[in-house]
């Protein structure tokens, strides 16, 4: 097939202990999955369902590489997730079954330009100018499945300049990982190649040019960013 002007790059990050490749398709983002992070921003866990947004896939920046800190606003947050990594598409798929459709787990930064955001919230609007500008969703490599199993506790934290920020439980998500991808899978069809960053505990933060972010999930893995 030929295109009338050049196609743009697959993106893709790597495969733990492979030279292989993930190649992304869609970044789904889950909002106040933990308590104490609904509590934070001013919202009642308890009286919630689960919501999404979506960043595009070429927002995503590789482990190694840096967050490049963003044009038009300043007060730039960190939000430390646990990322699912799908093998298989679908829609109406039953909590009970989820897990199969997973291919691996990674960990993930929301990168959020909080001033944006919270306009958007004040006036109605879509969050896009706040969650999905570029570089928001650097990612760690992929684990696959075989070799970190499917982690449904174990601690997830994210230090800045070797200072504890955030630290919770993966047992503290209000909405744990099969239940995630089934309500998800109701609003929309699932693909392979799709990821999802499930949500972030308490102690989200700005950061500044300079910072060094290093976060992780326990038994799943790490990433470090500097902030440039």
């Amino acid at each position: 097939m030929a295109y009338v002007i050049s196609a743009a790059p697959q993106p893709s990050v790597a495969v733990a202990g492979t030279a292989d490749r993930f190649p992304v398709h869609r970044i789904y983002c889950v909002g106040r999955n933990y308590a104490a992070h609904s509590r934070e921003m001013g919202h009642d866990p308890d009286r919630e369902p689960p919501f999404f947004f979506q960043k595009p896939a070429d927002t995503i920046v590789a482990e190694g590489g840096e967050f490049p800190y963003p044009s038009v606003s300043s007060n730039v947050h960190y939000e430390m997730e646990l990322v699912v990594a799908l093998a298989k598409g679908g829609d109406h798929i039953p909590a009970e079954q989820a897990l199969d459709y997973v291919y691996g787990y990674g960990v993930g930064l929301d990168m959020t330009r909080r001033d944006l955001q919270n306009a958007s919230k004040d006036m109605g609007r879509p969050w896009e100018s706040g969650k999905a500008f570029e570089y928001s969703a650097p990612c760690s490599r992929i684990y696959p499945v075989s070799q970190v199993g499917h982690p449904s506790t174990g601690s997830i934290w994210l230090t800045v300049n070797g200072e504890t920020q955030q630290q919770a439980d993966l047992a503290d998500m209000i909405w744990d990982v099969p239940h995630i991808i089934a309500y998800l899978s109701e609003l929309f069809t699932l693909q392979p190649g799709d990821l999802i960053y499930t949500g972030t505990p308490a102690g989200v933060g700005p950061i500044q040019r300079g910072d060094v972010m290093r976060g992780g999930v326990d038994k799943v893995g790490e990433i470090e960013m500097k902030v440039v």
